[in-house]
């Protein structure tokens, strides 16, 4: 009965039933958005003696129709399908009828599918309900790097952030605003959603090319193994990581699955792991660079935690003040430096888990790029007001009286904890909070642990002397920010109106 029900929550996601392996959820960056499971064992609820009172996301843009370059792939693959003389069986039978899943191509490459604008506009009901911070009517500001999918992510967002009730006869109320910034430039430093490219000692700190390396080991087994269904035509080990690719994007794309049922689970996983590698190494933790790149977020971040204000966004006397949710758009490769910020996902009481090995996974790693960078996977973190005990089984009423709810009274206590693509993940070595977080002043002095080996953004990046450099993430607390060359977008709620 397990099983059947496991199945037929597949089947509404995907259209098919992969038993208790998803390939969707081992396809790394072309993984459309899931819940990732738990590593540790904590409960991704509040606990019931806590409130959220303030909570950061860092979130990579929806799920996507392909960059022109991979699409060119396809095109090829296309191609070579088409243009020979073959008999297909087997699992691979549907090649010969196989088209790519794109048929705008001026205004689809490049930009979200569909899935992506519903997994953005998901996430702003999601966290609506789950903190119901910002009061009916009133507006609501994000922050977005420029690139348009980016921007369009955030839109949906906040379209369903702000889809409670109708506001068409008060347009100045129930607004979206976006605070946009230039995207992967060389100019704005660290005062960016993607601070990587104003960095210059970054790259050389690049060693995803390991990934490639590890690909080679595997992709020409997969591709004589899947030649053997094909009469006349010999696959590539080229062709092998376009189709791999192909699963999660054409699912999300157009629903079709066919991509994914051809490999076997061991061969997804070798195909997760390459896409580990070329985080681990190229953006994440392997990178001595990486923590330099997402220290900024992050102390932005505590900053504003460590204040006592919760009010909603608002202009007040020319000062802006940050709403309590603070939602930051990019890509991908902005989340894994978050996470060498944080000093997560690259401990293991184990050894020889970490750095991770080139020759082959090891399933008891935490650094998973499928449960990080999916389409619309993020980084957050919440800060929680903890009542010293859990609350009482029976609660007297006295009438006319509202009884505060949980984490409000003079005893509360905050505290903090990180959620990646919803799991929570323990601060290292500070889990002694309700529901495994750790003591706010803990956590400050955590991350001034960090800021050591983040190191300072302007000498690690060699930016000594350059004019307008900063390594300081400025633009929650100003907006617009001169440093970060923001500017503010309004989103319109879709409403229906007369023509």
């Amino acid at each position: 009965m397990a099983l059947l029900t496991l199945c037929l929550v597949l089947v509404a996601w995907t259209g098919s039933c992969y038993g208790r392996f998803n390939p969707l959820h081992h396809s790394g960056a072309a993984s459309p958005y899931f819940d990732a499971p738990s590593q540790f064992g904590i409960a991704p609820s509040t606990p019931p003696q806590c409130v959220v009172d303030q909570a950061a996301y860092i979130v990579r843009h929806g799920s996507r129709f392909p960059e022109p370059g991979s699409f060119a792939g396809w095109q090829a693959l296309f191609a070579k399908l088409q243009n020979a003389t073959y008999a297909a069986h087997g699992p691979l039978a549907f090649l010969p009828s196989w088209v790519p899943p794109v048929d705008d191509i001026p205004h689809q490459p490049l930009f979200l599918s569909a899935t992506g604008a519903r997994e953005a506009f998901d996430l702003g009901v999601e966290l609506r309900k789950r903190y119901r911070f910002t009061p009916g009517g009133n507006n609501f500001t994000v922050w977005a790097a420029g690139q348009q999918r980016v921007v369009d992510t955030a839109a949906y967002f906040v379209q369903g952030y702000l889809s409670q009730g109708n506001y068409i006869t008060t347009p100045a109320r129930n607004r979206g605003i976006i605070v946009a910034m230039p995207d992967s430039v060389n100019y704005t430093f660290a005062d960016s959603l993607t601070p990587s490219t104003g960095c210059p000692s970054y790259s050389s700190g690049d060693t995803s090319i390991k990934a490639s390396n590890f690909r080679s080991t595997y992709q020409g087994k997969i591709a004589a193994r899947l030649s053997h269904y094909l009469d006349g035509l010999t696959l590539s080990a080229s062709d092998v990581g376009i189709m791999q690719d192909l699963c999660g994007f054409q699912a999300e794309v157009d629903g079709d699955t066919r991509f994914c049922r051809i490999f076997e689970d061991s061969e997804w996983e070798d195909y997760e792991y390459a896409h580990d590698l070329n985080y681990y190494y190229g953006s994440g933790p392997g990178n001595p660079f990486s923590a330099t790149v997402g220290f900024p977020w992050l102390q932005a971040v505590t900053a504003l935690f460590s204040t006592s204000s919760t009010l909603n966004a608002s202009q007040a006397e020319g000062a802006f003040i940050p709403p309590p949710l603070l939602m930051s758009f990019t890509h991908d490769n902005n989340l894994p430096p978050v996470v060498s910020a944080l000093g997560v996902w690259n401990t293991s009481d184990a050894p020889g888990v970490y750095p991770l090995s080139t020759k082959g996974p090891d399933p008891r790693r935490t650094f998973r790029s499928s449960r990080l960078v999916s389409f619309r996977g993020y980084v957050a973190l919440e800060r929680l007001s903890c009542d010293p005990h859990p609350p009482p089984s029976a609660v007297q009423h006295s009438a006319g009286h509202v009884s505060p709810s949980a984490g409000t009274g003079t005893q509360a206590q905050k505290f903090v904890r990180i959620r990646i693509n919803d799991a929570v993940v323990p601060v290292p070595g500070c889990t002694t909070g309700p529901g495994a977080s750790c003591p706010l002043s803990l956590f400050a002095a955590h991350v001034r642990r960090r800021a050591v080996v983040a190191g300072d953004f302007i000498e690690r990046c060699g930016l000594q002397g350059v004019k307008n450099a900063t390594g300081v993430l400025d633009i929650f607390a100003k907006v617009p920010s001169e440093l970060a060359q923001s500017f503010t977008l309004l989103v319109s709620q879709p409403y229906a109106v007369a023509l």
